[in-house]
């Protein structure tokens, strides 16, 4: 694991994540340089600093898009506001959900990303699925070089993860070279769902998974009968869980097992694994739209796989990083043990010879991610070759 912070994992995470996103080191030196004493501080006034260079950051990078952009030259001008993109939303990510200005600073994320896609001509599209009179937000990544209706993987975020940050991951562009396509979205309790329409997570997954699949049934270049989903982190609880009530998904996918996560919540109440963020305790209580930290612990009781995993008789991936600091290995061989009938169960860890050893392979997502592709492919009838 990248550690700029000596003694801050959720800015290290941050940094990390922006680096699997494609920030650029210079820029990161740039950006961090500055914030080793704020690294410090307490949360509220070390994530502000945060905020202040990286946005900074990020307007040095847009500034330069606007120079690409009056000579034509839109690749390049798309590709940095990609980039500016990122480092807006790795500010957005550490500040306190009340924030001052923390909407605005999402808002303007999401339209910097656009017209980053736009102007790069990237294979990416936003759609809107359907959900309870509003409608859930994700992108759309279409199979490379496939004739006729393309499988196709559905990804949903963990705890404080977006759809953007998925794609930008790079998971989707790997499984479209395989012949898949992907659908990434902001579910309930993340991304646009929770800060734009005040949607808090929930625990029978299954409700939302129903509708998505119900959406990708109404495509003609969808295959209805290769839908596969995939969760990473606390998807690692919502994945399993829909696909174990969900009959329509042929297969599933954890990038880190979270198969009991009220047992994760005691244990970080006695300071034992790492903070995925700063703020948590206030983080999750407005992911899930609980009053208080007792009507949170009472919520968490809900989100564990015990009892479930049975049900599940499609083919399963389980994977999980050697070294995670924040959910223990023990989680994904409990995993793993309760796919009694998956006809074709399979436990990875990503170990020192694979890399990708920390929490859902946020250290090195490349080999990681490429065995997780090649399954999916496999499973779902895409290509590895």
């Amino acid at each position: 694991m990248f550690k700029y912070f000596p003694t801050n994992y959720p800015w290290n995470l941050s940094v990390c994540l922006a680096i699997e996103m494609g920030a650029r080191m210079g820029e990161i030196e740039e950006m961090c340089a500055p914030l080793i004493e704020a690294s410090k501080a307490p949360d509220a006034e070390g994530v502000a600093a945060f905020r202040k260079t990286w946005e900074h950051g990020a307007d040095k990078l847009i500034a330069l898009a606007e120079e690409d952009e009056a000579r034509g030259r839109m690749i390049s001008a798309g590709d940095k506001l990609g980039r500016a993109a990122t480092y807006l939303l790795t500010a957005e990510r550490l500040q306190g959900h009340d924030a001052p200005g923390r909407i605005e600073l999402y808002k303007r994320f999401l339209s910097i990303f656009a017209r980053g896609l736009k102007l790069a001509n990237e294979s990416c599209v936003r759609v809107e699925i359907p959900y309870e009179g509003k409608h859930l937000s994700a992108l759309y990544v279409p199979a490379e070089n496939v004739d006729g209706p393309a499988p196709i993987l559905v990804q949903v975020n963990g705890l404080d993860s977006t759809k953007e940050m998925k794609y930008r991951v790079g998971l989707p562009r790997w499984l479209a070279q395989r012949g898949v396509a992907s659908l990434v979205v902001d579910q309930p309790g993340t991304g646009e769902a929770l800060r734009l329409h005040g949607m808090h997570a929930r625990y029978d997954s299954e409700h939302w998974a129903a509708r998505i699949v119900d959406y990708l049934e109404t495509r003609d270049d969808i295959d209805a009968a290769r839908i596969g989903m995939e969760g990473v982190s606390l998807g690692g609880y919502y994945c399993p869980r829909a696909v174990a009530f969900e009959p329509r998904f042929a297969c599933g996918v954890v990038w880190g097992a979270n198969h009991d996560w009220r047992d994760v919540q005691k244990r970080r109440l006695e300071k034992e694994g790492s903070f995925p963020v700063p703020h948590y305790w206030n983080h999750v209580q407005w992911v899930w739209g609980a009053k208080d930290m007792d009507d949170f612990m009472e919520i968490a009781e809900n989100v564990h796989l015990d009892g479930i995993l049975d049900r599940i008789t499609v083919p399963f991936l389980v994977t999980h990083g050697e070294k995670d600091s924040q959910i223990p290995l023990k989680w994904a061989h409990r995993t793993y043990e309760q796919l009694v009938n998956s006809p074709m169960r399979e436990l990875k860890v990503f170990d020192e010879k694979t890399g990708g050893v920390q929490h859902s392979s946020f250290d090195n997502s490349a080999n990681a991610g490429a065995y997780i592709c090649d399954w999916v492919a496999e499973v779902l009838n895409g290509r590895v070759s």
